[in-house]
């Protein structure tokens, strides 16, 4: 029995964490219903955004047992599986599969620089053993690409094979795509994780996205889409200027994605620091993002409701001051 073709907004969702640096479940359960809440179309967990890279093969799996636990079903999951060879991609795969995800994202394989003839092997081989719906993920950013002879390729050979989630902003890349494999595969989906240009996307041909900013701003970006694809474009792309304000300073301003993760924290959530250290300097233009992205939030009308008061330190950031405070005290001999 086929089923649908994935469709809308798919949310790379961050991960919170606690205190100790461990996934917040409490807090992630939270995060997913506010999205679904907000209408998003379905979840996508260990996606570039969560930091897949950061989390053990174990967290990784915990971390889709959660969502998938969360969700209920309300709205499909499209689960990164990208491990670090074609074996362990497989397990993952198998996995994800018993917890009922619509379909996993495989990245192209990441840092050996693969020859397109390679990058074709490995999702063939990939597709031909997954026991669940496989899309690929253009990211070349990070990882080897996905040219348009191999999408089409694959799309051919590989029934299992149903879309692909292109991340690199390329809307020439993306038509291309478009052209070569929907008219032998109409149900083909693509969708784009490039969110400074989905409406172009969308008016494009493509399906639907997998933007960062999607776990930010939700309702915005559910709005932006729905305009889209009822065909008021102009209407659509007044939001999206907005949002690429927005897209551009949480992108550019620091190392990904960590503006991402101060701006869900103005919306309300504990996102916790992240896994990757943070020198001072970094911490202090971090605090200044933060500045900025209230202000944005605020001035473009992207909040119903006024933003939340910032979290009170926690038990570790207390223990630390209050080390730091007895180190000096030590020092001057009054400890």
């Amino acid at each position: 029995m086929s089923q649908a073709a994935l469709q809308g907004l798919f949310v790379p969702n961050l991960v919170p964490l606690d205190e100790q640096g461990r996934i917040n479940e409490p807090e992630l359960r939270r995060y997913v219903d506010w999205l679904i809440e907000r209408g998003v179309h379905g979840l996508y967990p260990n996606g570039s955004t969560g930091e897949f890279v950061r989390f053990t093969p174990e967290e990784r799996r915990r971390i889709v047992e959660i969502v998938a636990d969360q969700v209920r079903g309300r709205v499909p999951i499209l689960a990164g599986a990208a491990e670090a060879n074609v074996r362990e991609t497989l397990r993952a795969c198998e996995h994800y599969a018993g917890l009922g995800v619509r379909a996993v994202a495989i990245v192209a394989p990441f840092y050996y620089r693969l020859s397109p003839e390679a990058v074709y092997a490995y999702f063939k081989q990939i597709a031909d053993h997954a026991p669940v719906d496989v899309t690929l993920y253009n990211i070349p950013q990070f990882a080897s690409p996905i040219d348009v002879s191999t999408v089409r390729r694959l799309a051919e050979e590989c029934p299992r094979i149903i879309g692909i989630k292109d991340s690199s902003g390329d809307l020439p890349h993306m038509m291309r795509m478009i052209q070569q494999v929907r008219p032998i595969r109409p149900e083909f989906s693509f969708l784009t994780g490039w969110e400074a240009a989905l409406v172009p996307m969308l008016l494009a041909g493509c399906d639907g996205g997998t933007n960062a900013t999607t776990g930010i701003i939700p309702e915005v970006m559910r709005r932006m889409y729905d305009l889209a694809r009822a065909g008021q474009f102009h209407q659509a792309m007044q939001l999206q200027y907005k949002v690429l304000k927005l897209f551009d300073a949480m992108v550019y301003t620091a190392d990904f994605p960590e503006g991402f993760r101060v701006a869900l924290s103005l919306r309300g959530f504990r996102t916790g620091r992240g896994r990757q250290p943070l020198s001072a300097q970094q911490q202090r233009q971090l605090e200044q993002l933060r500045q900025t992205l209230a202000q944005l939030l605020q001035e473009e009308g992207f909040l119903q409701e006024p933003l939340p008061e910032a979290p009170s330190a926690g038990s570790e950031d207390v223990d630390r001051i209050v080390q730091e405070v007895m180190a000096r005290l030590q020092q001057r001999g009054m400890g």
